[in-house]
């Protein structure tokens, strides 16, 4: 049975032809059957009617068969033409035929012969339908692809810029950039948080915002919306009515926020926003979320390095103070052996009074023993550079 959308123009002006081929032979195997009976009328019906098979009567009044074959190709009209013509003008019928006919239908004929080349010419519509719809889905495929592809291009990218760019002002405004790309968005921002104010979300980059809202870069910013992501610490997107009730509906109509965490806390928060109700779908989500931890991960690695330095300067710092300490000693140590070996040079040289050998000895062992501590002292404490 064939299927009720499948249309058929019938040209013929005799009207026991038409009722044999539509009545008798088409319309009983579920076909539907328009039938015009002048050709000249054919070409308006065939643009109203969109028909999936034309059967044209080239002994019909008004255009020749020939005539309405051209028409129909300059109206670039792709169904097939099945030609009815009497058995003596089979000539004519070769003619039609290399301008562009499918098949052709010599009258009188038999019902049976009207339903094969109809289903015939049938099988070229279907299959010209099918090609379409094969296009069709080759071209989404291919684009589809393409826009995949700049979205890698576009991930890789940030992830070449998050290792090889130092400046981190540069870097910041790439990752808004690429958020942007990645979705579509009109417009992008981070937020990252205030070291010396937890919880206080500064506008660290922005791409398109306006000038009243760009003004409060490496300020504070709330647009209504990322402080609850901050709170959760998951990604929110929202469009259409239920954005409508807070400050960012003022910018456009579908929205993103991402966290971005480490270690679970949530330290920078990025945002894109598109002017048109536009969903972000579960894919656009999931690529924002790998912009996010691009972020994260420059951000861990700045907080690290500036960890680093401030361990180096404070482990300077404090070997500074350790070298001043054992200056500081080494001359009062220094000191106060020169001073006990100048009164044991007295005693022993007896300018104080007479010893006896016993004494003596002990002075001369007590002051070679202050000797080498001296010594060892100088060798061992560093001297102020």
């Amino acid at each position: 049975m064939a299927k009720s959308r499948e249309l058929i123009l019938l040209i013929e002006s005799d009207p026991d032809i038409s009722d044999v081929i539509a009545r008798q032979a088409l319309q009983p195997l579920g076909y539907r059957v328009k039938v015009v009976a002048d050709a000249n009328k054919a070409i308006k019906a065939a643009m109203s009617l969109s028909p999936d098979l034309v059967i044209a009567d080239l002994n019909s009044s008004g255009l020749s068969g020939k005539d309405l074959l051209v028409a129909f190709g300059a109206q670039n009209f792709d169904f097939p033409v099945i030609v009815l013509a009497a058995k003596e003008q089979e000539r004519e019928v070769m003619q039609t035929l290399r301008l562009g006919a499918a098949d052709y239908l010599l009258w009188p004929a038999r019902e049976t012969e009207v339903v094969t080349v109809v289903e015939y010419g049938l099988r070229l519509t279907r299959g010209a339908q099918n090609r379409r719809v094969l296009d069709s889905r080759l071209k989404e495929t291919d684009q589809e692809l393409a826009h995949k592809t700049r979205e890698l291009k576009t991930i890789l990218a940030i992830g070449k810029a998050v290792v090889s760019i130092s400046d981190q002002r540069v870097l910041f405004d790439r990752i808004v950039a690429g958020a942007m790309h990645v979705v579509s968005a009109d417009m992008g921002w981070l937020l990252l948080e205030d070291e010396k104010k937890k919880k206080s979300f500064l506008l660290t980059a922005q791409r398109n915002l306006p000038a009243s809202w760009a003004k409060k870069l490496n300020k504070p910013l709330d647009d209504g919306v990322s402080s609850l992501v901050a709170l959760s610490g998951e990604t929110l997107t929202i469009n259409g009515k239920p954005l409508k009730r807070f400050k960012l509906s003022a910018l456009g109509k579908s929205v993103a926020v991402v966290p971005i965490k480490a270690r679970d806390e949530v330290i920078g928060l990025l945002i894109v926003v598109r002017k048109k109700d536009t969903p972000i779908t579960p894919n656009e989500e999931a690529l924002l979320e790998a912009v996010s931890d691009y972020a994260s991960i420059s951000l861990v690695n700045a907080r690290l390095f500036r960890a680093l330095q401030q361990s180096a300067n404070v482990s300077h710092s404090g070997q500074k103070r350790q070298n001043a300490l054992l200056e500081a000693l080494r001359g009062s140590l220094y000191e106060e052996l020169r001073t006990a070996i100048f009164s044991i040079g007295l005693i022993s040289d007896e300018k104080l009074g007479s010893l006896n050998k016993g004494q003596r000895q002990a002075l001369e062992t007590a002051q070679a023993a202050l000797e080498r501590l001296q010594k060892v002292a100088k060798k061992t404490i560093p001297t102020k550079k």
